[in-house]
């Protein structure tokens, strides 16, 4: 279907607002720009508690912020920002997280992973897993209970999603409850059909992918799994994926190819399609509604895998896990 009147409107003020496309920009003018727009989401939801954290290495460090929505929260979703590797703060994506832990009723751990130019692949690759080993080393519960582990993310936040869910299997460990990949960034061949299609060039452009990748890795790189996913060997075993795209995106060939790829090797996964949506719409909180959409599917496929993993609990109530998964 066309683009919902919401998107149109939103797109038509973007263009009478002018400026240079974000391949002409330098990464300053673009996290501006991205700035801007996170100003609009305006204010969520109070937390039980609000921590932040600074992880990793001396001279490598990055921050992350703990949002606790309630005294006991039944799961950790670790989320990773869109933004290309290069724009994005987590002070502007704070409104969504917030949301999402209130309706999860999950810690929302964001991760503020270093950024391209100033720290190309594997930065952010190194920061992610860092977080989610962190994450997972402090998951109990407050009551004995060891707390589901959930990775999430859009756009290039999807891809870091999907890149630690990978390496957490070959590590084995930690487990992995559930990846969430909204519209991630699977693959770098930019030249797939979605990529060429025209009507795609919305909010997200392929000269504004390229610019992306750019920054973020040399082109001899970007074959690696861990920056195309689509690309590893071997995706069995794997957590259960649910993937959230946008009906209008240039990412769209390879997000339905790694959503393909993953239930070719027996992983479960879920595929939903947001019809009139472009790639973007995940993050525009009280900007277009078909955020809430997103986040209303999103929230209830994490309260399922969370009912999934607490059968005992369940079974305590008179119910089995089969009546939930």
């Amino acid at each position: 279907m066309a683009l919902d009147e919401a998107t149109q409107a939103f797109l038509k003020q973007m263009a009478e607002a002018g400026g240079k496309p974000l391949h002409e920009r330098t990464p300053g003018e673009a996290r501006a720009m991205g700035a801007a727009l996170g100003e609009l989401a305006g204010k969520g939801p109070e937390m039980w508690r609000v921590a932040e954290h600074s992880l990793g290495e001396p001279g490598a460090r990055f921050l992350a912020r703990e949002l606790v929505p309630v005294a006991a929260p039944e799961g950790i979703i670790v989320y990773f920002h869109g933004g290309g590797w290069v724009t994005g703060h987590i002070d502007q994506f704070d409104t969504l997280a917030r949301r999402l832990a209130e309706r999860t009723r999950c810690t929302v751990v964001l991760v503020n992973y270093r950024k391209a130019p100033e720290h190309p692949y594997p930065a952010a690759v190194v920061d992610a897993w860092e977080a989610v080993r962190w994450a997972a080393a402090g998951s109990g519960g407050g009551d004995g209970r060891a707390l589901p582990v959930i990775v999430a993310g859009d756009s290039a936040g999807g891809n870091l999603a999907a890149v630690v869910a990978l390496r957490a299997r070959d590590a084995g460990g930690p487990p992995i409850a559930l990846q969430v990949l909204v519209y991630p960034v699977t693959d770098a061949d930019l030249n797939t059909p979605s990529y060429t299609d025209p009507a795609n060039a919305l909010l997200l452009t392929r000269e504004g992918m390229n610019w992306y990748f750019d920054h973020y890795a040399a082109v001899s790189e970007r074959s690696r799994p861990d920056i195309s996913p689509l690309r590893a060997e071997d995706l069995s075993g794997l957590p259960p994926a649910v993937l959230l795209l946008a009906e209008h995106d240039v990412l769209r060939t390879e997000q339905d190819a790694y959503g393909a790829a993953l239930a070719r090797a027996g992983v479960e996964t879920e595929v939903e399609v947001v019809p009139g949506q472009t790639h973007g719409f995940f993050s525009m909180v009280n900007i277009l509604p078909g955020q809430e959409t997103g986040l209303a599917f999103v929230s209830a496929r994490i309260r399922d895998r969370l009912s999934c993993t607490a059968p005992a609990a369940e079974a305590k109530k008179g119910k089995s896990s089969a009546d939930f998964c």
